[in-house]
């Protein structure tokens, strides 16, 4: 009997899998067409399910919709950075929030006192934030794909002026830097290589 194809084993049909990974790309180029606020909500109310540690959800997002917010932004950014960013539709800062242990009592309520621990020890609660912002940012990814949009991920930035320009009280800590848009003619090179799966995937 013929093992099924790593495809059918999959819930999602081929389209959906070719839109949200096969056929995606990390854009660097975009279209002149808006991302609006609806499409923003429409993502995160989608990506919002993601699972987090403690169900903490320290992902901020800082959409830079003005021309001089974007100019403030692009001193910060790598010199090969600027120019797309200064291009595209939309640009957004993600962030970690430090302080997201005070939404716990909200978002965790049967373990009453997390955040009071978690609050005594920064050097942890800033590790968590990190992490779990990072899990987010994977979803967020996949989410703009969902809308048939791409992204433009870039860590080529210096994060403490970026905090000092836009998080200034220190509670927001960049992560990330994404353009955000309908991609535009050359928007990607070619497909970099994979790992396979014998690469990644042990068994014990």
């Amino acid at each position: 009997m013929t093992a099924p194809a790593a495809g059918d084993l999959l819930a999602l049909d081929a389209a959906a899998q070719d839109l949200l990974f096969r056929a995606a790309h990390t854009a660097n180029t975009f279209t002149d067409e808006p991302v609006t606020d609806e499409h923003i909500h429409a993502i995160h109310d989608l990506i919002r399910y993601g699972p987090t540690a403690f169900n903490a959800q320290p992902l901020r997002i800082l959409l830079l919709r003005s021309p001089a917010a974007r100019q403030r932004l692009l001193p910060h950014l790598a010199e090969a950075n600027r120019a797309k960013t200064a291009a595209a539709p939309l640009t957004a800062i993600l962030a970690a929030d430090t302080a997201f242990h005070e939404h716990l009592p909200q978002v965790f309520p049967h373990r009453p006192g997390l955040a009071d621990r978690l609050g005594t020890d920064p050097a942890g609660r800033h590790a968590q934030a990190r992490f779990n912002a990072a899990l987010q940012i994977g979803y967020l990814i996949v989410g703009i794909r969902a809308a048939g949009l791409a992204a433009g991920p870039m860590a080529g930035f210096d994060p403490a002026g970026v905090d000092r320009e836009f998080f200034p009280d220190g509670r927001l800590r960049a992560l990330l830097v994404v353009n955000i848009g309908r991609p535009g003619p050359h928007a990607w090179d070619g497909r970099l290589p994979r790992l396979t799966h014998d690469d990644i995937v042990r068994t014990a």
